[in-house]
């Protein structure tokens, strides 16, 4: 669930793996296996994706969450 959502959100936003690695300061390989589900994530790493791709973190851990609207997104955002 957490790489497909990391993968839809990445894909929404329209940036590469690359971007998304630079920007969360982890390699592209990782990348690659987080969206495959190779690989685990700490909570860290997760914190630097959800920044990265402009979302909450919590938002990697529901179902299809990057088909939400962003009516739909804002709705489930953390106080």
């Amino acid at each position: 669930m957490i790489g497909h959502n990391v993968r839809g959100f990445r894909n929404r936003i329209g940036i590469s793996q690359e971007k998304l690695a630079e920007f969360a300061q982890i390699d592209r390989a990782y990348v690659g296996c987080i969206e495959r589900a190779e690989k685990s994530v700490s909570a860290e790493v997760l914190y630097r994706i959800g920044k990265a791709l402009k979302i909450k973190p919590h938002l990697l851990f529901i179902e299809e969450a990057y088909k939400l609207t962003e009516k739909e997104l804002e709705k489930r955002l953390l106080p």
